[in-house]
């Protein structure tokens, strides 16, 4: 048997040689080389558009076959569950205590007007019904999950409008999930493995050379250039507008926060000096190296609860216009891309300029929010990596400082409203601190001294009079 044998595994190992030279030779020439100079060959665009009508299609059919078979369509309500009236709790108080009076008939009190609030049983209504509101259609925690589709893009069979329609669209998927499995998810696994190899690699070595002009120009290119192959990894199509508000060194760039790869779709167009809290493992490996070439902004643990130490750090920084600009997500956790919450106010209490940068995906490609309470970081990056691709458009807007009299919070609500209209995402003031904690006293407390200073304000004027 061993002179049949040895014929064989040499014949295997030779195929086995010439598909590894073949597959490094494709990711050299058309991935990684072009990662290098910036360059694209379109691939991913024509990509994208192949994606689209392939949608349409599968959309198209899936209506036809439940019109064929009498059966209903779930369609996503972008208004809510419910239609909830804008009213506040004065408005609704007058209202109601009007219409109490025009049933009672009128009243002779001296000094007390039509618009004037009185207490009444009725008023516990309100509270009532905006709290039955809250719990069948709330506007916070569902930004904590993922965005529901109206149309279904092939990545799952738990789509609501997904039954057995017919054979040819069912061979479709089996055929997206060979395609995202077995060519997909092995390139991208190969081209993050690069990217990461790489920039750990160029970036120690940077760190070895004296601080200089060529150091900085050399980090630059290499963050660039790892970057982009990383963005590659997640087939990603960014669109960038306005460019010529990029952020500029010495300045913040604040941006809304959705995924971890907000940090690469970012800086694989421009470099930025990192703000975090250093990790053990392979993403302490990283941080370390790349502190070596650049310098951004570690702290440990014991640190980041450290206000003072953080906004001197950070205004340190700023105040050295050589440096990168940092990179900042306000917002401290990750929201579903359909709304911008309330930004912390520690970035902007710092003064210097701040670049505002809105992001927005595109959910019908592959979902980018990373659900952390469902999901863990290497569960989450397989899913990322196993579907169609990554779309989103990137909005520079102009540099925005603090106006005189201004403080901090209102810098943020301001920097905060600036995001959310050009990204077209819904403007909340509510904490992202929420999906895991407990709504705090304070805004319970806020609606009771409303109520009180209603009443309180009535009593007065008929006291007056």
């Amino acid at each position: 048997m061993g002179p049949f044998v040895s014929p064989f595994n040499n014949l295997l190992c030779m195929l086995l040689g010439i598909s590894f030279t073949v597959w490094f030779t494709l990711l050299l020439v058309f991935i990684i080389v072009p990662a290098i100079f910036g360059l694209s060959f379109g691939i991913r665009t024509l990509y994208m558009k192949t994606l689209l009508k392939v949608f349409k299609w599968a959309t198209l059919r899936i209506e036809r076959g439940a019109k064929e078979k009498n059966h209903l369509l779930y369609k996503t309500n972008a208004n809510g569950i419910i239609a909830k009236e804008p009213t506040s709790l004065e408005e609704e108080l007058i209202r109601r205590n009007g219409c109490n009076r025009e049933l009672n008939g009128p009243t002779t009190t001296i000094g007390h007007t039509p618009s004037s609030s009185e207490y009444e049983m009725s008023d516990i209504f309100y509270f009532f019904r905006r709290g039955i509101e809250s719990i069948v259609d709330d506007e916070v925690t569902k930004r904590f999950s993922a965005e529901e589709l109206e149309s279904w893009n092939l990545l799952t069979r738990s789509n609501y409008n997904f039954q057995h329609i017919s054979t040819r669209l069912t061979v479709l998927w089996g055929l997206g999930v060979v395609i995202r499995y077995g060519f997909l998810l092995p390139l991208r696994l190969t081209l993050a493995a690069t990217g990461v190899s790489l920039l750990v690699f160029f970036t120690t070595l940077i760190g070895l050379l004296p601080n200089g002009r060529l150091k900085c120009f050399l980090s630059e290119k290499v963050h660039l250039m790892c970057y982009r192959i990383c963005v590659r990894a997640l087939t990603a199509i960014i669109t960038y507008h306005h460019s010529e508000n990029k952020p500029k060194n010495g300045g913040i760039c604040v941006a809304n926060h959705t995924s971890p790869i907000d940090v690469i779709i970012l800086a694989s167009d421009g470099c930025y000096a990192m703000v975090g809290q250093i990790h053990g493992g392979l993403m302490g490996i990283i941080q370390r190296s790349m502190v070596k070439a650049c310098p951004h902004i570690w702290f440990e643990r014991s640190e980041v609860k450290d206000r003072h130490l953080v906004a001197k750090r950070l205004s340190d920084h700023v105040k050295d216009k050589t440096k990168l600009p940092i990179l900042i997500f306000p917002e401290g956790t990750c929201i579903n891309n359909t709304s911008v919450m309330m930004f912390k106010k520690g970035s902007f209490e710092i003064g210097s300029t701040v670049y505002p940068v809105a992001i927005k995906y595109d959910p019908k490609f592959g979902e980018a929010f990373w659900n952390s309470s469902k999901f863990g970081m290497v569960n989450y990056l397989l899913r990322m990596m196993s579907s169609w691709a990554i779309v989103c458009s990137v909005w520079y807007l102009p540099p925005m400082t603090r106006q005189e009299g201004e403080d901090a919070v209102h810098f943020a609500n301001r920097v905060k409203a600036a995001i959310a209209r050009q990204g077209g995402l819904v403007d909340l003031l509510w904490d992202g601190g929420l999906k895991r904690e407990k709504v705090k006293d304070t805004f319970k407390e806020e609606q009771q001294k409303l109520y009180s200073k209603i009443l309180v304000g009535v009593q007065e004027d008929r006291s007056r009079s």
